[in-house]
């Protein structure tokens, strides 16, 4: 209870009745006894801007949505209020830059568009105007309950905005729009089978609804059906082959299915409409880079850059060759974008990024890690990681997957030896081992499969009365059939990411979560542990930003709980499947390269090949952060370079505890 005797709840809602009435002082008052025990509270912060707006107090309500803003960096409505205040004070420049963010944000605040139209037709530009009078009147045709959802979806309410969808669609059970919406809650939450099925379902009612069709592409792409979201990219890019925007899905999912020529042959098609598009011109540039071809990469991302000198992911493309060193006058440039108001959320974290790595090659470490925590930092607000339920989850598996079970499960699964898991924690040296690796004339590399962590999903959403996950307990009850149908439907899925080679590899970092599962489904798999000196492998991964997942790494006491979760897993690993699991330390493979390729390779049973020794020669396409500097030799660069950052990681260190006091064997 507040000091009022109101609930926080009670409080919010009489700001808001006061807010309709027009009784701005009264509302402010409320919504600042909400704030004075919830300091944080994202309503009450929103009420009171409007409020000081409505009663002229400009820079005090500016101040209430910087706070706002830092709390919540997506909520679309900051931004639209920031619209209107720098309208009201004869700033459109500045009107129209938040008014374009608040749409971003959230696409359906219809008071932004309203706005950007006037402000466009006051400039002399009637064309554009009507375009953002389209984008009105769409909001306006679209039935309230779901302008609502949208406001939740985009705001981040998704369990509530979850429920009022599915209130809708009880009563409209074939909107087309209501069921598109809930598709995206689920991605969102990541229920991503249940996306799948609503936007398939959503597509035979209206199998002309483009919208429609490109969420399905997405989410089908998350899923890694790869396939399949190249079948349907390519029916719409067949529909109208001119369309740039069909150009581009198809090009992004020729790249997914290993197509790199058609890709960048769409590409430049989208180039020749839309010459300075940033979008496409850094999503070129992440072709060629997997492609191999370095220096057109490099000009790819520096036309993007000078497209837009505000686009973060080319920024950070360059940066992630790890290959690429900055100009001063890049540096330069990223320092006042990223100074500046004007950055999207995302584009400021890119940059970040981008600047911890410019300031590392300049051996400006105490800048660098500044840049490093900040865009950590940022990152984090977004993310929804809990180290408690991760480290809980990891339990489950020493728990549930003892003796006893691989000794009642024996004999059962897919005999296919195909598969070759390298896995451990991300930036511990795994592309390397996949590179040696798939060097081999007998083994194909192919990139992180999401397919184990799929089946377990599926397993997963098997539940008690009390609703909590039966995985991995029900291991136990799987019988030999369904054993073996799991293995051998692992071993379909991934057919076609692969060549005419007997083994092929899936170095899904993750994975470690799940060996249990894969020896019983795949007992003839090939397990190969990266490990990597802890301090290194966790500040190499905390100065990573990824294109998804691995939200462990956005902290230094996050990922070193996490390594340290990891050892502990690995560890029962080697107990209850003695002689299982292969452990190759990164450190060993760069003082002894043709000593541990031989280890290896005597682990899969294979024949040494000299082109795994000159891994760096071999022409293919590697996906990862890693993948311009596994084209060439062997270097120790790296090796102590958190060391120039020491006096920064103590959280790291007390995180880490004992696994940083005893040599890894």
């Amino acid at each position: 209870m507040s000091e009022t005797g109101l609930d926080i709840a009670e409080l919010l809602k009489q700001a808001r009745a006061q807010m309709y009435e027009g009784r701005f002082e009264a509302a402010l008052g409320s919504a600042s006894s909400v704030l004075q025990n919830e300091a944080e509270n994202i309503d009450a912060l929103y009420m009171k801007a409007v409020c000081e707006r409505y009663l002229g107090q400009n820079e005090t309500a500016l101040a209430s949505l910087d706070q706002l803003k830092n709390l919540s960096p997506d909520f679309g409505r900051a931004y639209q209020e920031e619209g209107h205040i720098f309208k009201a004070m004869g700033d459109a420049e500045s009107a129209m830059a938040a008014y374009r963010r608040a749409c971003i944000c959230n696409p359906v605040l219809q008071a932004s568009w309203k706005a950007q139209a006037d402000i466009l037709e006051s400039w002399g530009r009637p064309d554009a105007a009507a375009e953002m009078r389209g984008q009105e009147q769409r909001i306006a045709a679209m039935p309230k309950p779901l302008v609502a959802v949208s406001h939740l979806l985009h705001e981040g309410k998704l369990i509530k905005a979850e429920n009022a969808c599915r209130h809708f669609l009880q009563t409209n059970p074939h909107h087309v729009e209501a069921m598109r919406l809930l598709a995206d809650i689920g991605a969102r939450l990541g229920i991503l089978e249940d996306a799948d099925f609503l936007l398939e379902s959503a597509i035979e009612f209206e199998p002309d609804n483009i919208q429609v069709r490109i969420d399905y592409i997405q989410i089908l792409r998350k899923r890694q059906k790869f396939a399949e979201a190249l079948q349907q990219s390519e029916m719409l890019y067949r529909r109208d082959p001119e369309n740039p925007v069909f150009q581009s899905l198809f090009a992004i999912e020729s790249m997914q299915t290993g197509d790199y020529e058609q890709a960048l042959d769409l590409f430049e098609k989208v180039l020749q409409k839309l010459p300075d598009d940033p979008v496409t011109l850094t999503s070129r540039g992440h072709a060629l880079k997997t492609f191999g071809r370095h220096e057109e990469a490099v000009l790819s991302y520096q036309g993007a850059v000078k497209s837009d000198p505000g686009y973060g992911d080319a920024y950070y493309g360059l940066a992630n060759l790890k290959t690429y060193r900055f100009s001063d006058e890049e540096l330069s440039l990223m320092e006042v974008q990223e100074k500046g108001n004007q950055l999207s959320y995302q584009n400021r974290i890119h940059i970040c990024f981008a600047l911890g790595k410019a300031y590392e090659d300049r051996k400006d470490y105490d800048t660098s890690f500044e840049h490093y925590q900040r865009g950590n930092e940022l990152k984090r607000t977004q993310s929804r990681y809990d180290a408690d339920q991760m480290t809980a989850e990891l339990n489950s598996q020493t728990t549930a997957c003892t003796p006893a079970l691989f000794e009642k499960q024996s004999g059962k699964g897919c005999d296919a030896p195909d598969p070759i898991f390298i896995l451990g924690l991300p930036r511990a040296g795994s592309t390397l081992l996949e590179q040696i690796l798939a060097s081999h004339s007998q083994i194909d590399g192919t990139l992180e499969l999401p397919n184990i962590l799929s089946l377990a999903h599926r397993l997963r959403r098997q539940k008690q009365a009390s609703n909590d996950s039966l995985y991995p307990d029900n291991l136990h009850e799987l019988d030999a059939d369904k054993l073996r149908a799991m293995g051998q439907e692992f071993i379909d899925s991934t057919q076609i990411h692969r060549q005419d080679a007997p083994y092929f590899i899936d170095k899904m970092p993750n994975n470690f979560r799940h060996i249990g599962l894969i020896k019983l489904i795949l007992p003839n798999a090939k397990i190969i542990d990266a490990r990597r000196e802890p301090m290194a492998c966790c500040f190499s991964g905390f100065k990573q930003l990824f294109a998804e997942g691995q939200e462990f790494t956005y902290g230094l006491h996050e990922i070193g709980r996490y390594y340290s979760d990891y050892v502990q897993l690995m560890d029962h690993w080697d107990a209850v499947l003695p002689g299982a699991v292969l452990r190759v330390q990164h450190e060993d493979v760069l003082d002894d390269l043709d000593g541990q390729v031989r280890r290896m390779l005597d682990y899969l049973g294979l024949p040494f090949e000299q082109a795994c020794i000159d891994f760096h020669q071999t022409e293919r396409a590697v996906r990862t952060a890693s993948s311009e500097q596994v084209r060439q030799p062997i270097t120790k660069a790296s090796v102590d370079l958190w060391r120039h950052y020491e006096t920064h990681l103590q959280p790291l260190k007390d995180a880490l505890g004992r696994n940083i006091l005893e040599p890894q064997e």
